[in-house]
């Protein structure tokens, strides 16, 4: 399978446009979109995970198991 890499952006309206000419007509093709991620959307993620109730066992400190002395380093 070949990949082809085109950078774009999308308009006002967040609709994308690709200008591109395959020379490969009557061909099926798969398109992967990647976004790039917003550091702000990521923080808002993380915060909302660290007030979830279902982590709040990890608070206890029976689970604290591990220290920095445990394992070989690398």
């Amino acid at each position: 399978m070949k990949a082809i890499e085109i950078k774009s952006k999308t308009n006002s309206k967040g609709h994308l446009k690709l200008d591109l000419d395959l020379k490969e007509a009557g061909k099926n093709v798969k398109i992967l979109i990647l976004m790039e991620e917003d550091l702000n959307e990521e923080m808002e993620w993380l915060k909302m995970i660290s007030k979830d109730p279902a982590f709040d066992f990890l608070k206890d400190k029976e689970e604290d198991i591990y220290s920095l002395y445990d394992g070989k380093a690398i």
